[in-house]
């Protein structure tokens, strides 16, 4: 499937990559996909992030991506099922952070005896590729772009989509941004 992918999509891989370095994470996740295509400029992606304003909120973008690290990954809706079930999320937080230093619930893994410099994928980030290639072939592209990544990202519950949706980049807005009115074929 690499092969299939253009320049921009594989430097948003190998930024993602990047990302999860810098974040100390031992696998790379979506939201680093998603961190990536931030920094990306010059590409589809970054035209549509820039037209829904998403380039001038990138730091609240990082910053609730921050906090959902730091809640071990979990969505609102699945903090809101925990606090429906009676416990405290912030206060589990809190106590971990606490016994164990912070960012303890961080995600990330062990490293489980990888050589130094190599980041795994983690299922979800490969799902996300997946779908990359989906988008391109519901659209009948031949190529995979960083745009269908970015609609991969949108279309993958969790918290990347929470994070997009959150500041009016969804599934929807990038089809309408990218291909006008005439994108509005889901791909799954």
């Amino acid at each position: 499937m690499f092969e299939r992918f253009k320049q921009d999509a594989r430097a948003v891989v190998k930024g993602a990559v990047a990302q999860a370095e810098r974040a100390g994470a031992h696998r790379v996740g979506p939201e680093h996909l998603l961190l990536a295509l931030l920094d990306s400029e010059g590409s589809r992606a970054s035209f549509a992030l820039a037209a829904l304003g998403l380039a001038e909120r990138r730091e609240p973008v990082r910053a609730a991506l921050e906090r959902a690290r730091r809640r071990g990954g979990l969505t609102r809706a699945e903090t809101d099922a925990l606090t429906g079930l009676g416990i405290d999320l912030s206060e589990v937080i809190a106590r971990v952070e606490e016994a164990h230093g912070a960012r303890a619930l961080s995600t990330g893994g062990k490293a489980g005896g990888r050589w130094p410099g190599h980041r795994p994928f983690e299922r979800e980030a490969k799902d996300v590729l997946t779908g990359a290639l989906r988008a391109a072939i519901a659209r009948r592209d031949r190529h995979i772009g960083d745009e269908h990544i970015l609609l991969a990202l949108t279309l993958r519950p969790g918290v990347p989509a929470e994070v997009l949706a959150d500041h009016g980049v969804t599934y929807e807005s990038v089809t309408r941004v990218l291909y006008g009115n005439g994108g509005q074929a889901k791909a799954g």
